[in-house]
């Protein structure tokens, strides 16, 4: 017999004492889209579901925007009863409704079931704003990831309709940019700052999708007096300096651009409707208004050699007070360009299981002849982060927090390096 007072895991207690009617687990992420160390999290939610399988007599529910991305493969893996791939705020309710009533929850949009051998995946219901609302957030929520990272995460939109080759948020989301209202906004950002939060993370897949959007917020903001510093995805077109002006007055402080390559002729072939003009003229604009930004760029990627990458680095010079995150190849998800790419390429089978991850390497190039462009890259410039931080900046980052300090940290690493 189970003894919850002996064991030393507090979740195998919680599941023991309450007895649930029905767990839902949510998987963010699958793996850490790093070439050099491919780790995976799907490995946590396994362990967990069979935890929960042991102490409880309940059904699990997965979601989230991994499990969106590998619907079948999660629910076999993890031996879940149900899924929802997709938005999931209706279609998990009309789930436990179903299971509480005894009905049959098959015609669920968006459920992810079995039936006899076979997984079955619902089509989705389009999401409108109005599933958008404000989320809930406990005060012990809010007080561990503060106390982790120093900021909440808030959604403004879903949806994205922009044709980047490897990209999985029209497939998580839809294509369909769905905005919520400003004002609800701010007040969400508001009553996160009465919870304690000093910096909060806009976790929209980019936030100025359109710029009227972004001017609402940050209008809205301003008007309800939020304190709060915050970070957002950007894409570096369509920018104005009264638009950075704007944002760094509503609280702006960090931005991470998703550049993905400083080479005009690879940013076509990875479906980038800008260049790097665009780019250079947006880190400009963020220097200006005193916010600091970053570049995320995909080493190695359709069209990529190694001139292409000599260009990046060159006009990364360019790039003043900017950070430059480099990954190296481009990670291959199901159901993108990208993907349809790679079999037609011949590197990866149209059959093959992706949930291990697999990596695009442009054909001019070899893994080890980029890794060592990219490292010679970097003992040029400070300002180039190749592959994850280091873990002797953990310890800093710590420090750094324990003093007070909020949000991303990557302007310290690049700060340190140029001192070293």
């Amino acid at each position: 017999m189970y003894d919850a007072q002996a064991s030393q895991d507090p979740l195998e207690k919680i599941l023991v004492d309450f007895q649930p009617n029905v767990v839902g687990v949510s998987l963010r992420n699958v793996d850490d889209v790093q070439s050099v160390t491919r780790e995976t999290y799907f490995g946590d939610a396994v362990t967990l579901c069979h935890t929960i399988r042991r102490l409880c007599r309940c059904p699990i529910v997965l979601g989230g925007t991994a499990f969106s991305i590998f619907p079948e493969q999660l629910l076999n893996l993890t031996t879940a009863d149900y899924g929802i791939h997709g938005p999931g705020e209706a279609a998990f309710n009309h789930l436990v409704d179903a299971l509480a009533n005894h009905t049959d929850p098959g015609a669920i949009p968006g459920l992810v079931y079995r039936r006899g051998d076979r997984v079955v995946m619902n089509p989705r219901d389009p999401c409108d704003s109005a599933s958008l609302g404000p989320a809930e957030r406990p005060q012990d929520l809010v007080d561990f990831y503060v106390r982790r990272s120093s900021m909440v995460s808030i959604s403004t939109q879903r949806g994205c309709a922009l044709p980047c080759c490897f990209c999985t948020y029209p497939l998580i989301e839809g294509r369909e940019n769905r905005q919520r209202p400003p004002e609800e906004v701010a007040d969400e950002l508001a009553a996160i700052e009465r919870q304690g939060a000093k910096h909060v993370f806009i976790a929209d897949a980019v936030f100025n999708l359109s710029n009227d959007h972004v001017v609402g917020v940050c209008e809205a903001i301003l008007r309800r007096r939020v304190k709060l510093t915050w970070t957002c995805f950007l894409r570096p077109k369509n920018l104005t300096a009264e638009l950075m002006t704007l944002m760094a007055r509503a609280g702006l402080t960090h931005i991470e651009f998703g550049a993905d390559s400083f080479c005009d002729d690879v940013l076509a072939e990875y479906g980038k409707t800008f260049g790097f003009d665009d780019i250079a003229h947006s880190t400009k604009l963020a220097r200006a208004a005193r916010v600091h930004c970053s570049h995320f760029i995909i080493c190695g990627g359709p069209g990529e050699t190694p001139a292409t990458l000599r260009t990046s680095f060159e006009n990364s010079q360019r790039l003043m007070g900017a950070i430059i995150f480099a990954f190296v190849g481009m990670r291959i998800y199901p159901g993108t360009p990208l993907f349809a790419r790679a079999v037609r390429e011949g590197i990866v089978r149209a059959d093959a299981d992706l949930l291990d991850p697999t990596f695009y390497i442009s054909p001019a190039l070899t893994e080890p002849r980029l890794l060592d462009q990219l490292a010679g890259f970097a003992r040029l410039a400070s300002s180039w982060i190749v592959g994850p931080l280091p873990a002797t900046f953990a310890p800093i980052a710590e420090r750094l927090r324990q003093r007070g300090v909020v949000g991303p940290l990557w302007e310290y690493y690049t700060a340190l390096r140029r001192t070293n």
